[in-house]
C-alpha cells in the first residue's frame, strides 16, 4: 500500500427442516470444508501455522482483475517449505494487486508472521511499491469484492524494506474503507508510520499483531510495541466499505486475513496465529 496520504479508493439450518437430499448435500459441503477448516481450530493459547508448508490448501488468491481463486501467473506458491509470492512469470505487474485470503475469519488474536524482501520489483511496479507488502486484517470477504478492485476494504499491517539508505519503518498501518481511532481521535489519513527500526536487506523480520475485536490493536517488531490504536472502522465516505455498512454499524469485530502482492518479491517462513478469549 502506498505510504503517502492518498485518496480513499472507491470493500445454521436445522437438518430436520431439511428434506434428506438436502441434508446429504450439506454434510458433503461440510466435509469437503473439514481439512482446510480444521487448521483454524486451535485452544485459544496455542500457536497453530495456517499453512502447511507443502501448499496453499486453506487459502484462496484474489488478483485485481481475475476471478476468485485464478491464481495469475502462480503469484501465490509454497516452495522449499517457504510460501512465497513472485512474478517471474509475469511480463509486466500492470497493476494486477493480489491478496491470498485464509478461508476463515478472525476477531481476537494475535498473528505472527516471519517475512523477508526478496530479489528485484517486477516490472510496471508503482516506485512506492518497492519492498512494500502487508498483511490484511479485519478485512472483507474475498467474494464480497469487485472483479477489478485492487484492496479489500480492511486494516493493513504494511511491511516495508530499507531501500539501502535512510529510514523507513515497517509495521506501519494503512486503512483501504477504513479509519482507526488513535489517542480519542478518528484517524482518517491512509498511512500511519510505526516507531520500527529499518530493516535493510534480505533479513528475516518478526511481526506480531495483537487484535481484539473492536479494541485495541497493537503491532509488535521483535516483541517491541510500535503502533497501538483501537476500533477498527469502516469509512462510509468510501464506495466498497459503504457497501458493507449494516443498520448504520461502521464498527469492525473481525474479519478475513490476507497477504498481500504489490509487485515486489516476498517470502514467508512463519504465519502463525494464537487465538484468544477476548
Amino acid at each position: 500500500m502506498r505510504t503517502q496520504t492518498l485518496p480513499r479508493r472507491p470493500h445454521r439450518i436445522s437438518a430436520g427442516a431439511l428434506p434428506l437430499a438436502g441434508c446429504l448435500a450439506c454434510l458433503a459441503y461440510s466435509l469437503a470444508l473439514a481439512p482446510a477448516m480444521t487448521l483454524a481450530q486451535p485452544a485459544p493459547g496455542t500457536w497453530v501455522s495456517l499453512f502447511n508448508g507443502k501448499d496453499l490448501t486453506g487459502w484462496v488468491p484474489k488478483i485485481a482483475g481475475y476471478e476468485l481463486g485464478d491464481n495469475f501467473g502462480n503469484t501465490f506458491r509454497v516452495e522449499e517449505g517457504l510460501l512465497k509470492v513472485g512474478y517471474d512469470h509475469y511480463e509486466s505487474f500492470g497493476g494486477k494487486f493480489g491478496h491470498l485470503f485464509y478461508d476463515k475469519p478472525f476477531s481476537n488474536y494475535i498473528l505472527r508472521i516471519e517475512y523477508r524482501f526478496v530479489g528485484e520489483q517486477a516490472s510496471g511496479g508503482a516506485g512506492w511499491a518497492r519492498r512494500n507488502s502487508g498483511v490484511m486484517i479485519h478485512g472483507q470477504s474475498p467474494e464480497s469484492m469487485r472483479k477489478e478492485q485492487s484492496f479489500p476494504v480492511s486494516i493493513e499491517v504494511q511491511f516495508l524494506g530499507g531501500l539501502g539508505t535512510g529510514n523507513r519503518s515497517t509495521a506501519n498501518l494503512c486503512t483501504p474503507g477504513t479509519n482507526v481511532v488513535m489517542g480519542g481521535e478518528l484517524v482518517t489519513r491512509h498511512c500511519t508510520s510505526s516507531t520500527s527500526k529499518t530493516y535493510h536487506g534480505d533479513q528475516w523480520v518478526t511481526v506480531e499483531i495483537e487484535v481484539h475485536g473492536n479494541g485495541k490493536i497493537t503491532h509488535r517488531i521483535e516483541d517491541e510495541a510500535v503502533l497501538e490504536y483501537e476500533q477498527p472502522q469502516l469509512d462510509p465516505k468510501d464506495g466498497d466499505a459503504a457497501k458493507l455498512v449494516k443498520d448504520g454499524d461502521l464498527m469492525l469485530r473481525g474479519g478475513t486475513i490476507s497477504l498481500q502482492s504489490e509487485s515486489h518479491p516476498i517470502e514467508f517462513r512463519k504465519v502463525e496465529i494464537m487465538l484468544l478469549d477476548k
